[in-house]
């Protein structure tokens, strides 16, 4: 029996993870909900040279309302818009939305921050299911690995946690694939909920907070990281060991220092 799916997402890993899914000999990838608008878009790539249609998100719920799209199983992979009406209702094994973050515990945006600010020696990547709100559906399955608690930065707690995702993603969506009927899960309760909002007032340096712990959390070149103000203008922050990290192999300064 082949599987329709519609498939979501965004970044290199989206679109290694549509080219799996592409290949299997069960599947029917109907259309990609993504960043097509974007002058690069990886996975709009990706749907061009497979000859997947790219969707628009208010045309395709328009379309699934007038019964014009159907399809059985939703996969989401950082599909950054929130789900909502026949998206939930149509597909008869569900959505499954693959999340850079442990779940119950990080639900919306700044997980990486999060984990990088409060010390953590642990991350882990989740599976669960897409319900009404955002990352509060029943919890497939959750991959955990360490990390560098002193060292890691957003950026590279990222690159991490890309790595877990995909693997998780191939795991899960072939279990998917294989069982009649959704998976088995756990509930996801408690936790807390960061919106894209706190996140970006979380950037701001307060007195007293740990500086060279914040320049860390929120160092993702190109956005904005931890910043100061002076005379209404915002400057983002950097330390010498990031700036060193930056520079290209080989180079040096004579007039740099060793010290922190």
């Amino acid at each position: 029996m082949t599987i329709k799916i519609l498939f979501m997402g965004r970044k290199e890993v989206s679109a290694k993870a549509l080219e799996w899914l592409n290949s299997k000999p069960n599947v029917e990838v109907i259309g990609v909900l993504t960043d097509s608008h974007l002058n690069v878009s990886p996975t709009a790539q990706v749907a061009k040279k497979l000859g997947i249609p790219t969707l628009q998100f208010h045309e395709t719920l328009e379309k699934l309302k007038n019964g014009d799209i159907k399809f059985d199983l939703g996969v989401s992979v950082l599909f950054w818009r929130k789900l909502k009406d026949e998206f939930l209702t149509v597909p008869s094994l569900g959505i499954i939305n693959f999340h850079p973050a442990p779940l119950p515990y990080y639900k919306g945006t700044a997980g990486y921050n999060l984990a990088i600010l409060e010390g953590r020696e642990d991350w882990a990547c989740s599976a669960h299911y897409v319900d009404e709100e955002i990352d509060t559906g029943d919890i497939i399955k959750v991959d955990w690995f360490d990390i560098d608690a002193e060292s890691e930065t957003a950026q590279s707690l990222e690159r991490k946690s890309t790595d877990v995702l995909y693997g998780l993603f191939e795991s899960v969506v072939e279990k998917a694939l294989t069982k009649e009927g959704k998976l088995e899960t756990t509930p996801n309760r408690g936790g807390v909920y960061t919106s894209r909002s706190t996140m970006e007032e979380m950037k701001k340096v307060l007195d007293g907070d740990d500086l060279e712990r914040k320049v860390r959390a929120f160092w993702f070149p190109p956005y904005d990281g931890a910043y100061i103000e002076m005379n209404g203008n915002r400057y983002t922050l950097v330390s010498q060991k990031l700036l060193r990290d930056l520079a290209p192999e080989g180079a040096s300064s004579l007039f740099s220092s060793p010290s922190k």
